[in-house]
């Protein structure tokens, strides 16, 4: 088997997990080719962006030594517990420091220039991948694994320059396959390569969006036709609900592309929303396995699941988000559509869910908590004494998903008949024509106890 393997940051988060990883590595490559995808160390990607932010906004070179300190610390305590052998660990400690100083001259460059730009943004981040794919190899080596660590340009990920959410140019699944099918084949080495980044075709380092890391991993995987892309998390696999929200929450074997897309568009911490899109044209199963219980089954997501007797397969919530309302009379409604989404995508907001009046007066636009404010400032000077413009914030938005649900009928009625039963108010209400996914907003305040009501409903914890 041909298998792309990716691990998250809490499953290399220090030097303990990252030899684990390793030695999960080495156990299922034993006749079968793998290529490894890493994430950056948990915490570190966020540690790495508010530095440059401060470095922007609050120049202190005593701030970048004392920050540039942590992350050496950091990085050579996961290097002496993970690489067991002192030449190879000399190594990646002499390219962890090379690593190190270049981020120090970049944030001392943010600072000297009190600016700070999407593509030296993504720059920035990109060294918390680029600091852990080494240890990693490192770590196998040192189990006499042969391995390579490659950045996602090294390995092939070209993308145009849409800094922060870049996109893989077309070409570029021949490119990978041409630069990591020797290594597989003809090496016999396991290549390492760091999630979340790529390249443009002139070197420039750029970024897949957050959780890319998966992005990358299935990229990868649809280029050299991979049998199976495992993603290793820190859960059994997918469940019905996450289990913090519902405790009796189970499992679910096996769930469908559409199913698993639906549900990390709304919320749901499977996977990046764009991952499954390269291994689709190619059919290729995507395995959810936990990282600590490495024997469990996991979650297959494939084209097509088994006929089950589930109507609704799972739900997910995103327990804070915010609604922006635009209302109006007399106006033209697809001119203002196109005026709002624009202004909605100048500004990056990301926007979860959209329902509109059959009177054409109303458009509500669900947009996450974090970009309340940006959506309603960008949507502001659209009032003209016609057109209204408000926000509604601390709403919560519940999902229910599952391919069961395609043509029986009655599955609304029983969700709203639940809700209302338990005096939870719907706000609003969104379907799609899929009829895979039925969508409704709630108060923040009854968020967790909607997803409840609907999951006990349905039986999904049985």
């Amino acid at each position: 088997m041909r298998i792309v393997m990716k691990f998250g940051g809490v499953s290399v988060k220090d030097g303990e997990n990252i030899y684990h990883c390793a030695n999960l590595v080495k156990k299922f490559s034993e006749g079968n080719e793998v290529v490894v995808v890493v994430s950056a160390m948990q915490g570190v990607t966020d540690a790495l962006l508010k530095a440059a932010h401060r470095c922007c906004s609050e120049p202190s070179a005593g701030f970048i030594k004392m920050f540039i300190a942590d992350m050496m610390k950091r990085h050579y305590e996961a290097i002496e517990y993970a690489v067991r052998n002192d030449e190879i660990k000399a190594k990646v400690i002499a390219a962890v420091e090379r690593l190190l100083d270049e981020l120090e001259k970049v944030l001392l460059g943010i600072s000297y220039l009190g600016e700070l730009t999407r593509r030296s943004e993504d720059y920035i981040v990109s060294f918390g991948e680029r600091l852990s794919a080494p240890i990693f190899s490192a770590a196998l080596l040192s189990l006499g694994v042969d391995s390579v660590a490659l950045t996602g340009g090294d390995a092939g990920i070209i993308t145009d320059r849409n800094f922060g959410r870049a996109k893989p140019l077309p070409g570029v699944y021949t490119t990978i396959r041409n630069r990591l099918e020797p290594l597989l084949t003809i090496k016999k080495t396991i290549p390492v390569v760091t999630g979340f980044i790529g390249a443009t075709d002139d070197g420039s380092i750029t970024t897949l969006g957050r959780g890319g890391s998966d992005y990358t991993a299935t990229i990868l995987a649809a280029a050299l036709d991979a049998d199976e892309v495992w993603l290793w998390k820190e859960v059994d696999g997918i469940m019905t609900c996450d289990p913090k929200y519902v405790p009796n929450a189970r499992v679910i074997p096996e769930i469908s592309y559409q199913e698993a897309m639906e549900l990390s568009h709304f919320g749901a911490k499977i996977l990046h929303p764009r991952a499954l899109e390269p291994v689709m044209r190619k059919n290729i199963p995507v395995r959810i396995k936990n990282t600590f219980n490495p024997d469990a089954p996991g979650t297959v997501i494939g084209p097509t699941t088994k006929d089950s007797s589930e109507i609704v397969k799972a739900l997910s919530l995103i327990p804070q988000a915010g609604i922006v309302n635009v209302s109006g009379a007399g106006f033209d409604f697809a001119e203002i559509m196109s005026e709002v989404f624009g202004r909605l995508a100048e500004e990056r907001v990301n926007v979860i869910m959209v329902a509109q009046s059959s009177s054409e007066l109303n458009l509500s636009i669900v947009v996450d908590i974090r970009d309340l404010e940006k959506a309603y400032n960008a949507l502001k000077s659209l009032e003209n004494g016609v057109i209204k413009v408000e926000k509604i914030p601390y709403i919560a938005v519940v999902s229910a998903v599952g391919s069961g649900m395609a043509g029986t009928p009655g599955v609304a009625g029983k969700i709203f008949s639940a809700l209302g039963k338990n005096g939870i108010n719907v706000i609003m209400i969104s379907q799609s024509c899929s009829e895979y996914n039925v969508s409704f907003v709630v108060d923040g305040s009854d968020g967790v106890n909607a997803v409840k009501v609907v999951h006990d409903e349905f039986g999904l914890g049985n």
